[in-house]
Order: structure tokens, then sequence, then C-alpha cells
């Protein structure tokens, strides 16, 4: 949703095809045992040759790189001791082969292009290339991989690489472990480190000493094999103390939390164990756990200053996801200063909840009336992928699914290895994110072996790729960014399309209408969503998926068979009910009225060019059958909008407030009480909210300054008109007196200077 989907874009689609004869072609090779063209000296010389090249090349921020999904497969699920031992010898291509593992150990430092990379060896001296997917970029700094890292892969896959040898490619995080070299599986030809006992202490003081170089999972090896060697009491406290806070530091909170709860069951009033329990319980967003634990350990040590700073910002949040009430100022700020703009803020759910949606699967009812621009929920990310247009980011690739015969541009690849990473170290996160919508992927239902957290990744990318939603850093930046822009190329809809992207699993219920009651909106890594009309309680939410085009024949109209439905609108319901000559008809008059508005600037006869533009629209009215105030028509509200602008320029009140309001009505409004002449006493009233446009801001504000010189009564009532639409465009509207004013140089109401 939202974003850059370039599967019809004939450059990317002869990729696509190009991609899908190799598969086709290495799989013509599938179980044939490899000839190694070259020996282990050549592929080591090989690799550190273009290691170099690339590590010497200058980094290009607007490179695209080229991300291709292998055909789906499953994630190992077996034991580790239901696996038999296999060597590189033993293996064939274009295989997973199952019931069989492998020990490599590396022979290279690494390479990083859109995977890990290194070249391998096993027990016997052969070498391959071993190519390692939605791994963190961290792998490579903090020594887990390294030249002499010994590595056990579960199920190999040896597959043909693009250069045509063969290499190791592994997908899957659970499907290879990082062995330490005192682990008993490492062959006695390979181990090194402390030779015979070593005591618990010792291994713990090892793990502090890596712990103070910041190789965090490295010391979190230590510290396992010092609990596993058979240390005292207060050794095991101390260890399991040392080690969550190592977990902290990897994001690995469910693991810490499991730390801190044996800790507490032998020391019950241990400071460090509950001051840990609360940071691991804050985040993963358990707030009103955290604070429950900070109570106790504020009133056991009052003095500790850390545990009231955390208190506070913990209880911060659990206010924030009880009342929904954030400073929005704040946090617009905080987008624009973060990159990423990741936000320290709690997620709100207010009046929805997920039910049956019947042939829609499920979907977001609202379980309250709601008003108009009244919040509905407002969405931390489970994961965020950024792409800093301003900064040096280079994390643009192209996505390619050969399987699916999709293509899109953005981070979509980066996303996919922050939720299958995101996931592996917080396991109780899984289920939030596999029971949204994944279409036909059947996945392998096991989340845990060998007490290691299970993730498909192909799973993950299924998911991710129904229900991520490209976003802007800020909505108020992409409103006015928008709004700036000429009228000229307002006339002609346009699709907003994101290089950033996330995953907000409550807003991923929400099914698609073109003719949608609610509407998102983003601040850094929040979402936000708020209701566009009046609702009654049991209403199910909609908002676009893909914006309605009007003038799109109707074979065409939208695309969504990748949700599995179709949409029913009514505004659906009329474009297929509509003859074709009279969509085709409507479409040559669209081109026609941007045609009439270019030229509006050129001529000096105004009148007569205006009455030519008014003339196109009234015939481009006429290709509608049914009533704006039941069918919005989205191919003349712009236009209209134009008109009113064009005569807000030329101080003629009647033709301004003629044009807003039909510029209104046809996206479905009914508005009272507003038109000349004006009795006094009369209230102008929206009867009935249609269709949410960002530009319907500038049009109530250009009624609004009209007001102000006929009907100065009504000047504040369209003003919060415009506050209110500008709440549900943007999210909130504490920021709208610095973005729009009565008394801005433009009609529209925008300040000139607004960023």
């Amino acid at each position: 949703m939202d974003t850059y989907d370039v599967s019809q874009v004939p450059e990317y689609l002869q990729q696509l095809q190009k991609q899908k004869r190799i598969l086709q072609n290495a799989q013509s090779y599938k179980g044939q045992t490899p000839k190694w063209a070259k020996s282990r000296d050549e592929i080591i010389a090989h690799f550190m040759f273009r290691q170099m090249m690339n590590s010497s090349r200058t980094v290009d921020r607007y490179e695209i790189r080229s991300s291709f999904m292998p055909p789906a497969y499953h994630p190992s699920v077996a034991a580790l001791g239901e696996l038999k031992k296999a060597l590189i010898k033993d293996l064939t291509l274009e295989t997973h082969h199952r019931g069989w593992y492998i020990l490599v150990r590396a022979v290279t430092p690494t390479d990083t292009m859109t995977a890990i990379m290194a070249v391998v060896e096993d027990e016997g001296g052969d070498v391959l290339m071993l190519q390692l997917y939605n791994q963190e970029k961290a792998l490579t700094a903090d020594g887990r991989l390294v030249k002499g890292t010994v590595m056990l892969i579960k199920e190999p896959y040896l597959k043909i690489m693009a250069d045509g040898d063969c290499g190791l490619r592994v997908d899957h995080l659970s499907d290879i472990r990082f062995i330490p070299d005192y682990d008993q599986l490492v062959p006695s030809v390979w181990r090194g480190g402390p030779k015979g006992h070593t005591s618990a202490d010792i291994w713990k003081i090892t793990g502090n000493d890596y712990f103070k170089k910041a190789s965090y999972y490295l010391a979190i090896d230590c510290y396992s094999k010092a609990l596993d060697s058979s240390p005292t009491i207060e050794e095991d406290l101390t260890i399991r103390l040392n080690r969550a806070l190592t977990f902290l530091k990897t994001d690995q909170f469910d693991a810490a939390l499991h730390d801190v709860m044996l800790t507490l069951t032998n020391d019950t009033s241990s400071e460090k164990a509950l001051f840990r329990k609360s940071q691991a319980l804050y985040h993963l967003r358990r707030f009103q756990e955290s604070c429950e634990v900070h109570k106790v350990l504020s009133k056991a040590y009052p003095s500790n200053i850390a545990a009231k700073s955390e208190f506070d910002r913990a209880t911060a949040r659990l206010e924030e996801g009880q009342s929904g009430e954030y400073p929005f100022g704040q946090l617009q700020r905080e987008a624009i200063k973060r990159r990423p703009p990741l936000l320290d803020r709690a997620t709100y759910i207010g009046p929805v909840s997920v039910r049956s949606a019947e042939s829609r699967g499920r979907g977001l009812f609202t379980t309250e009336a709601v008003r108009a621009g009244d919040l509905l929920f407002c969405e931390k990310a489970l994961a965020h992928a950024f792409y800093d247009e301003a900064g040096h980011s280079n994390n643009i690739s192209l996505l390619m699914n050969t399987d699916k015969q999709t293509a899109t541009m953005g981070t979509q690849a980066e996303l996919i290895s922050l939720i299958a990473q995101k996931l592996h170290k917080s396991p109780s996160l899984i289920s939030t994110f596999t029971d949204l919508y994944h279409g036909s992927y059947t996945p392998v239902g096991i989340t845990e072996v060998d007490g290691i957290p299970v993730v498909d990744t192909f799973l993950v990318e299924r998911i991710m790729s129904l229900n991520c939603f490209g976003c802007p850093v800020s909505s108020r930046v992409s409103h006015t960014n928008s709004m700036k822009r000429d009228r000229e190329q307002e006339l002609e809809t346009t699709t907003k399309r994101f290089h950033s992207c996330g995953i907000w699993p409550l807003a991923s219920y929400i099914n698609h209408s073109c003719d949608s009651n609610c509407r998102r909106s983003f601040i850094g890594d929040m979402m936000l969503v708020r209701a566009t009309r009046d609702l009654p309680a049991n209403t199910e939410l909609t908002f676009w998926y893909k914006k309605p085009l009007d003038d799109s024949p109707r074979t065409k109209y939208l695309d969504l068979q990748h949700w599995g439905f179709q949409c029913s609108c009514i505004i659906c319901q009329d474009i297929h009910e509509t003859e074709k000559g009279d969509l085709m008809k409507r479409r040559q008059l669209t081109a026609d009225s941007v045609k009439a508005f270019q030229s509006l600037s050129h001529t000096r006869k105004q009148t007569a060019a205006i009455a030519k533009v008014e003339g196109i629209i009234s015939m481009l009215e006429k290709t509608y059958r049914r009533p704006s105030s039941e069918v919005p028509r989205l191919g003349v509200w712009n236009a209209y909008l134009s008109l009113a602008m064009v005569h807000a320029t030329s101080s003629q009140p009647r033709k301004v407030i003629e044009f807003a309001f039909r510029t209104l009505e046809s996206l479905g409004y009914v508005v009272e009480g507003g038109q000349l002449p004006h009795r006094p006493g009369t209230t102008l009233r929206v009867r009935r909210w249609g269709l949410m446009m960002d530009s319907l801001v500038g049009c109530w504000m250009i009624l609004c300054r009209v007001y102000c010189d006929v009907s100065h009564d009504l000047a504040d009532q369209a003003e919060d008109y415009a506050r209110t639409t500008y709440r549900i465009c943007v999210g909130e509207d504490e920021t709208f007196g610095d973005t729009y004013s009565r008394f801005s140089d433009r009609v529209d109401g925008l300040l000139v200077g607004v960023k």
C-alpha cells in the first residue's frame, strides 16, 4: 500500500523474466553432483579479489541493488539430534538436504552485497561460497562471523549462484548457528580457546571482557557456558544478571525477561533484577507490567535515580496508550530530527475491534459511535525500514519475486530482514505478525526447535508484501509539499508512493474501499487512523489500499487480487455500470480540462478562458449518471477547486463560494448554511461528510477567507472545518496554526514559508 510497484515497468519486467529463466535452468541440475571447476586456492583468491574491489568502491547513495527472492522453502524444523552430518562432497545441486546438517568454518573475511558472504571449508578441506540472507549488518563487526568462525547449517541448500559457481544459501535465521570454539560440536582440529576444565567464574570474567568491548553475542556465549559450569548460587545470580543485561543490549527482550525471572525466584528483592525486568517489559511494550515492577523498585530503592527516570518514561507510555493523548507538535519535531524516525511512544487502541468481515476475511470495526476527525487508534510500527531521501541512505533495492511475478522499489527487502530479526529475537511477538493475512502460503506451524525460535523468511515476505504500508517521515510534510505544487499538477490525479515502509499489525486488518471512511497518516514510525465521517457503532472501517482513479477503464480499475477480494464499493459499482464510451469521453474531457487550465496563465481573455473551462466541466458532469450525494465524482472535484482558486484571485465571492461548494459536493459532502445571501444566525454545517482529500483543507480555507469579507460569522466555522480536515489528513491539528492562516498570501491559506 503506497509502495512502488514496478512489476509492469518493461525494464523490470524483463529482469523478472530473465531471473525466472535462470532459476528454471538451475532447476534442470537438481540432484546432480556439482562439478568443481575451480580449486580451493582459486575460489579463495577470486573471493578476496572481489572483496577488495567492493571495499575500495565508492558507495553511490542512488545505487539500486536487485534482490531476488528464491523459490520459497520452509525452514528446518528438525531437532539437531535427528539430523545426520554431511560434508561438502555429499551435497547435490539445487537440493534442500532434509535430514542432514553440515559444519563449516570461515576461511576468509566477509563481504557484503545483498547477502553476507564468506568462503567456508568443511573438515575435509573442501571449500565453497556461503551466502547468508536477512542477517544483522552488525554480524560482521561484532565478532560473530570472522575468519575462523565455525557454523552449523541445518538441512543445507546448495544452489547455482549468479556467476555459475556453487554455493550454500541460507535464508532462515534459525537454519544457521554460530558455534563457539569450546562447543563439543567443533571438530578437535578446529578447536581453540581454554583447554580442560574452566570454572564458571573464569567464563564470567571472559564474558565481562567481551561485554566491555561491545562484543555482546560473544559475551552471551561465555555467560551461557558459565551457567553450564556448575556455578555457586551467588555466581548463578550474578551471571544471569550479566546475561540479562547483555540480552537487553542485543534487543533479546524475551530472553532477558526469562533470566531476570529466574533470578527473582532466588532473590525477590534484587535491585538489578527488578530494574532489568522493568526494562525488558518496557521494550516488549508491556507498560502496565513495567510500571508495576517500578512501584516495587521505587519503594525498595527510593534513591535509584535511573530507575525513577525509567519509571517516569513507562508511566508516560502507559498514559498515552490509555488516553490517546500525545504531544503531537513534539512528535513532529522528533520525527524530522531522528534518523531513522523511530519514536519512543505507546500504541493507543481506541473504539475499534477486530471481527469477521464475512467474504473479506477479518476487518476492523467501531465499538461505539465516532465523529469525523476522531482518533480511532495510533499504532507504533512492529518494524520500519527508512529511506532518508535527504541524507546518505543507500538501502533502496529492487525486490523481485519470480513466484508471484512482482517487483517493488524501496526498502521492502530491508523490511523483511528487520521483521525476521525482530521475531527471532522476541518470539513472543511472532503470533502478532503471523496472524496477519498471508494468502495461500502454508507455514510450517512450528515456532521453536531446540529452544531456538523458528522464523520462516518466506512467510515473512508474503505477509510483508500483503500488509506493509509505504510511508513518509511525516504526513504533515507530505501534505504541505503536495499543496505547494502548481494547480496544473494537482489536476492530474497522482498516487502517493514512498520508499520507506513498515508493518502496523492493527492497521493491516482494515479492508479497502474506494469510498473509504477513515484515513491513515504518519508521524515517524507512528500511524494515526482517524474517522473521515461520522460513523455509528459496529461500522466496518475502510481506507484506500490504492487510490481510486475515476478515468481508468473498468477492466483495469483496481487490482486487489493479491488481497483475495474485489472492491464492491459504490464507486466501483458505478464504474462497472458506466458505459465504456462514457468512460473514454470522461478521460478525454479530463485531459481537455487540464489543457484549458494551463492556458489560463497564457491568455489575456480570462473571462472567455474560464467560460471554456466551465463548459468542459459541465460536459464532464454529464458523463455521470448518479447524483454525487450517492456516488462521489472523482473526475471533477479538483477542477472545481481550481476554479474556486481562480475566482478567489479575482475577488468574485459568489463564484468562489459556488465552486468551493461544488468541490465538496462532488466528493459526496452535504453542506448547509454557507451560501449567499447569508442570513444572520444561520450556521455552516456539514450534514454529511464525503471523501477526504488533502486539498480540502485549502478549500475550507478559501471559504474562510471569503467569509471574512462577506459573512464574517461564518469564517470561524469554515476554519474549524479546515482544522478538522487537516487533523484527518495530517494526523493532528496542533500544528494547524503553523501551517495555515486566513492571513496567508495564498488564497488557500497555506503559509508560504512552512516546512
